[in-house]
């Protein structure tokens, strides 16, 4: 039997408690929407889900079709494709589930949050699970210094979009979905703030 290293990879944390509450569960279609080089897919590969992804850089998904050839290889190459997040070519409603870890605070601005958001939560199927990790400024209000919208700079030199509670109950309310559990958010000490979103899509 694997090691947990060898059987979950470098899985987010927060994702993981949604997999032993059962949320995720194996043979459900997931979309990685940034899905990088795949750290947080390789226990849903092992499992035998239906795994996608998109990126942007072509070197981490030519590393997660790899991946996936050693773990899942009946899974299409096709399933790994370099595409920004907003301009996936994944069908409308295919995916139980939807991941976007540590991605959409990479926008611009207002303009490019929403596309990412939209074009991210479009492949969602009604009744399927939103699982999101993105910087925010809840509990680092004072620490953060704004650069122009919501473009902040954090105390570790970086900058990033920064949603906030409000703006996330907006949004979920916005989108069509219910709060599956409390946002919560993990404050990393001098650096910056990352907030969990678990969403469910309304049927």
């Amino acid at each position: 039997m694997p090691d947990l290293p060898e059987q979950f990879g470098q899985i987010d944390i927060y994702l993981f408690d949604q997999l032993l509450r059962g949320r995720i569960a194996p043979g459900m279609r997931v979309v990685d929407a940034g899905c990088g080089s795949g750290r947080n897919l390789v226990y849903l590969l092992r499992e035998g889900n239906e795994v996608f992804g998109a990126d942007a850089d072509a070197r981490a998904v030519e590393h997660l079709r790899r991946l996936a050839q050693s773990l899942a290889p009946n899974l299409p190459a096709g399933n790994f494709r370099v595409e920004a997040v907003e301009q996936m070519t994944f069908p409308d409603g295919c995916a139980d589930v939807v991941l976007s870890s540590a991605v959409l605070h990479f926008a611009r601005d207002d303009d490019q949050f929403r596309a990412m958001l939209r074009g991210t939560w479009r492949v969602l199927k009604a009744g399927g699970l939103f699982f999101c990790r993105l910087a925010s400024s809840i509990g680092m209000e004072n620490r953060v210094e704004r650069v122009a919208g919501r473009r902040f700079r954090l105390p570790d030199g970086s900058e990033r979009y920064l949603v906030d509670e409000a703006l996330l109950i907006e949004l979920t309310e916005e989108l069509g979905g219910q709060l599956l559990d409390p946002l919560k958010t993990t404050v990393v000490q001098n650096q910056r703030c990352m907030t969990t979103w678990v969403v469910r899509k309304n049927g």
